[in-house]
């Protein structure tokens, strides 16, 4: 059985993208997989073996200390494929192919647009100059690695298409599907918002439109953490929060049964350089349980999810309150839009064929 191992010293040891959907799909086409990843126990979950890294206390630590101690582990662990998802892995990830591995750089974000709007880093020219030493950093480092694995098409243009393939991160159906629906006997109109809870999520936006309708038969829920308690206390200081039930972070199979419950899905991200040309997956979940979208206005976006979703301008409160009422007045418009976008998850956006794709990949690598 051939070893291969994903490594992450930022992303959390049940991740979407790495654990439940690349490394599962491997266990299941009958790679050894292993998981080296902050965590609090080894174990086998899901056929993957996860080796536990200790948290960092900084951010300095992760990047000079942890990322170190991740690649003796990896060495250790010895295998023949290793597959890493953060960019300050990337020197780790040359000294790895240095030892004679093969070598697979995970690209979720377009780190060099992302840093743009890092709001640890205080002042736009430090941001500026954070953004081209990554980039040129990145190109000499990907000149090392056998091939590297974007999650979009736009962040696939900027790398060689030689040892480049696009890996969207996509639903998984069949989990989907086996889901419950959340019990509630709540009737009122239910808008669903999964992932981080940050600034530029556009929550802050969605909860003033709120305020503007001014209707108590609409529920906003909320699932994921909140990026700070400074941006917490900020949103629930408005009035519309009223209108909003915080249910906390869930692993990723939980949120589904509350996604099934509400009528629409929310997905109003600024127009930042990284998103407005960006696969956001919540979109993708919210079109397998068939639910009608607020999307931001982003052209990208409406190609993509065309007839599946109202646009509004994400900064712009009083657009996504006319989008509101829109959907929760016009019943026939949700389940077109439901059935639309079921229909696109069907046709081309399921991870059960994206995960092909992968093993087809590491099987021309091995």
């Amino acid at each position: 059985m051939i070893k291969v191992c994903h490594i992450s010293t930022v992303h959390p040891d049940n991740d979407d993208r790495i654990f439940y959907k690349e490394c599962v799909s491997l266990s299941e086409a009958g790679y050894e997989v292993y998981y080296l990843v902050p965590s609090d126990n080894e174990r086998v979950e899901n056929g993957v073996k996860i080796v536990p890294l200790k948290k960092a206390s900084s951010r300095l630590t992760r990047v000079f200390v942890l990322s170190w101690i991740a690649f003796f582990k990896a060495l250790k662990i010895n295998a023949k494929v290793y597959h890493f998802h953060d960019p300050e892995l990337m020197f780790i990830g040359v000294w790895l192919k240095l030892f004679g591995k093969k070598v697979i750089y995970d690209v979720h974000e377009d780190l060099p647009k992302q840093v743009l709007y890092k709001p640890w880093i205080k002042f736009q020219v430090v941001r500026k100059i954070f953004s081209v030493i990554i980039f040129l950093c990145e190109k000499f480092c990907c000149l090392f690695f056998d091939a590297i694995v974007p999650a979009t098409p736009d962040i696939a243009s900027k790398f060689n298409p030689k040892k480049t393939i696009v890996i969207r991160n996509l639903a998984i159906i069949k989990l989907i599907d086996s889901m419950p629906v959340y019990k509630n006997d709540s009737d009122t109109f239910k808008l669903v918002y999964v992932g981080g809870l940050s600034e530029i999520r556009g929550i802050k936006e969605v909860i003033n439109a709120l305020e503007i309708i001014n209707d108590s038969s609409i529920e906003f829920w909320l699932l994921g953490d909140w990026s700070s308690e400074t941006y917490k206390a900020e949103c629930e200081s408005l009035k519309g929060y009223k209108y909003v039930t915080y249910f906390g972070q869930f692993k990723l199979e939980d949120v589904y049964p509350y996604i099934k419950r509400a009528d629409v899905g929310i997905a109003l991200l600024y127009p930042t350089k990284n998103h407005v040309t960006s696969l956001p997956v919540k979109a993708f979940e919210y079109m397998a349980c068939r639910k009608a979208m607020i999307m931001s206005d982003f052209e990208y976006w409406k190609k993509i999810f065309n007839h599946a979703a109202i646009f509004a301008n994400p900064m712009n409160a009083e657009e996504i309150a006319n989008s509101i009422k829109k959907l929760k007045l016009d019943s026939g418009l949700r389940d077109s839009m439901g059935i639309t976008g079921k229909q696109l998850i069907d046709q081309e956006f399921s991870w059960e064929a994206e995960s092909k794709l992968l093993v087809k990949h590491y099987q021309k690598l091995v």
